[in-house]
């Protein structure tokens, strides 16, 4: 059991490195663009809510951050985004996504954990670090055990792990880095870095996401 928590840790950590590594290339990338306009950003005072609306694809990874290391391994995620104009320099962002957690303990009843995560936010285009993206907002995840068909809750309940055999429901907030790399006409692909505190109890759970997405313009 302590190897096991110790090989998930150490793999964790190159993997966190791995992240800054693509988010530091990333952003020289952004910053070399010989784009001289962005035809996606909402960059006018003329802009009004709604006025400019684009729909995203986006996959990626999820990294357990702190003692949410010794629960569940880094996992995949996939989902989808819409951006809308909303004030001059800011957006209104909603996504939804979809991952399924594997618990590192041996001891859990269970294989794994389905999670559906939804957010709104906004994000800020500031002209002393454009084309990066500053974001943030509010985040619900919604997760279910996966059970076997002959597992009884009851039994399960009080096990390690056992309080998610019933939907559970936990909220927080998140805080996000979007840097586009290639825009073309309505076409747009760059990665997202996102750090989400989700308020469990006792203690909070934090986790870094690191995922690519293309986006569409659709009006």
């Amino acid at each position: 059991m302590i190897m096991s928590i110790k090989y998930f840790q150490a793999n964790s950590i190159v993997k966190k490195v791995i992240a800054l590594v693509v988010f530091t290339l990333s952003f020289v990338f952004a910053q070399v663009s010989t784009s001289p306009a962005d035809s996606l950003i909402s960059s006018t005072a003329a802009d009004e809510a709604f006025s400019h609306g684009y729909i995203s694809i986006e996959g990626g990874e999820i990294y357990p951050w702190g003692d949410l290391e010794d629960a569940v391994e880094n996992t995949f995620y996939a989902g989808l985004g819409f951006r809308y104009s909303y004030w001059n320099n800011v957006d209104g962002i909603v996504n939804f996504n979809y991952s399924y957690f594997k618990p590192v303990p041996e001891d859990v009843p269970y294989d794994g954990v389905h999670q559906f995560t939804g957010r709104v936010g906004l994000d800020w285009h500031l002209a002393m670090i454009r084309p990066i993206i500053l974001g943030g907002g509010f985040t619900c995840n919604w997760t279910r055990a996966d059970l076997d068909d002959d597992q009884e809750k009851n039994k399960l309940y009080r096990l390690p792990g056992g309080t998610l055999v019933d939907n559970e429901t936990e909220f927080g907030w998140f805080a996000r880095i979007n840097v586009p790399l290639w825009n073309f006409e309505k076409m747009r692909v760059g990665f997202n870095f996102l750090w989400e505190e989700v308020w469990t109890l006792p203690e909070r759970s934090n986790m870094l996401t690191a995922g690519l997405y293309i986006e569409r313009r659709l009006w």
